[in-house]
C-alpha cells in the first residue's frame, strides 16, 4: 500500500463556443489519443515545451465519441481511454486541460479550412501540434502538410511529430497494437507500448458478494462495454483514493457460477473497508492464468489461493515497501 500524490486542477471543456476560462491562447496537442500510450505522450510533450516557450496553457484537443464508432457504430472500437479515463492520464501528465468536439455528422463532413477557423476563431487556439499521422477535416482532406500550411497562412505554430521508433523489434507503441496486446491477455506488453499499465477506471458497484462468501471479497467494475480485455486473473495494482494496494483481479463471466455479464473483480491485499460508490483505476500488471470453469466453489476458492501467491510474486518487485 502506498500513497498517491495529486495533481493540479484539470479543465475539461466539452463543445465550449469560446475558449474556456484558464485555456484561453492555448498550446493544443489534436488527436484521437486512445491509450494515451508513448507516441501521444511524444506529442504531448511537444506541446508543453512548446507551450512553456510561448507562455501559454498547454491542452489535449480530442474527440468522442471515437470517430471509428460514429462510422460504424457504438463500442466497434476497443477503447482504451474511455473520455474520463483519458483526462485522469492526461491531469497526470501536467496538462492545463482538454477540449472535447462531439464527434458527429455536422464535424464529419467540415472542410478542413472550416476546421482550422474553429480551432482559431471559436477555440482561440494559438499553436498546434499533432503527430505525423494526424488527419481531419471531411475525408480525411486535412493532412499535416496542409496544417503546416495552413499555420503559414493565418500566423499559428504548427509542429508535427514523427512516429516514435520501437524499443523493441515489433514494439511500436499503436492503439490497435496495444488492443491486440490485451485482447491477448499480454497485460506487460501493453504496459511497454502505453509507458504505464493499462487501467480500467470506474465506480464501485454492488455485486453478488460471492467472493466474500468465498473468504475473498472483491471490489466490483463494469468496464466500459467496449472492452475485449481477454477474460482471466491478472496481478493488480489498485488506486483508490490517495492509496494504492496490490491486489488480484478477474475479469470475465463467472462461468463457474452465472455466465453472466462481464464484470472485473478485485481483491485488494492488505485492505479492509467499503469502497462502494468510490471512483478507483485497477491497473492490470501481469497475466495469471485463464477464466476456466470449476466442477465446485471449493475448486475455485483452492485456484485462488494459488492465484494470489502468484500475485503477490509478480507484484513484491513493485512495492514501494
Amino acid at each position: 500500500m502506498a500513497d498517491t500524490s495529486a495533481c493540479k486542477k484539470f479543465i475539461l471543456a466539452i463543445d465550449p463556443a469560446a475558449p474556456p476560462p484558464g485555456l484561453e491562447g492555448a498550446v493544443a496537442a489534436i488527436g484521437n489519443f486512445d491509450g494515451v500510450h508513448l507516441g501521444h505522450v511524444a506529442v504531448i510533450e511537444r506541446a508543453k515545451a512548446l507551450a512553456r516557450d510561448l507562455e501559454r496553457p498547454c491542452v489535449v484537443l480530442t474527440f468522442e465519441p471515437h470517430p471509428t464508432d460514429f462510422f460504424k457504430g457504438p463500442h466497434t472500437i476497443f477503447r482504451l481511454t474511455p473520455r474520463d479515463a483519458k483526462a485522469r492520464i492526461l491531469g497526470r501528465l501536467g496538462l492545463d486541460g482538454m477540449i472535447v468536439m462531439t464527434f458527429d455528422k455536422n464535424l464529419a463532413g467540415l472542410a478542413a479550412e472550416d476546421f482550422i477557423e474553429i480551432l482559431l476563431r471559436r477555440l482561440g487556439i494559438r499553436a498546434i501540434v499533432a503527430g505525423y499521422d494526424f488527419h481531419f477535416g471531411a475525408n480525411r482532406s486535412g493532412t499535416p502538410a496542409f496544417l503546416k500550411e495552413a499555420g503559414r497562412r493565418h500566423g499559428f505554430a504548427v509542429e508535427i511529430v514523427e512516429r516514435v521508433p520501437a524499443h523493441e523489434p515489433g514494439e511500436a507503441a499503436s492503439s490497435s497494437a496495444i488492443r491486440t496486446a490485451l485482447e491477448a491477455g499480454d497485460a506487460a506488453l501493453a504496459a511497454r507500448l502505453l509507458g504505464r499499465p493499462y487501467a480500467i477506471i470506474g465506480k464501485v458497484i454492488e455485486g453478488q458478494k460471492l467472493g466474500r462468501t468465498l473468504g475473498f471479497p472483491t471490489v466490483n467494475l463494469l468496464p466500459d462495454p467496449s472492452c475485449r480485455l481477454r477474460h482471466g486473473v491478472y496481478a493488480v495494482r489498485v488506486i483508490a483514493g490517495p492509496k494504492i494496494y496490490s491486489g488480484v483481479a478477474s475479469y470475465g463471466r463467472r462461468p463457474t457460477f452465472d455466465n453472466g455479464q462481464a464484470l472485473l473483480e478485485a481483491f485488494l491485499f492488505d485492505f479492509s473497508g467499503d469502497l462502494y460508490g468510490h471512483e478507483i483505476e485497477v491497473q492490470f500488471i501481469d497475466w495469471i492464468r485463464p477464466e476456466v470453469k470449476f466442477e465446485s466453489a471449493a475448486a475455485l476458492v483452492e485456484q485462488m489461493k494459488q492465484d494470489e501467491a502468484h500475485a503477490k510474486a509478480i507484484l513484491r518487485p513493485l512495492s514501494p515497501d
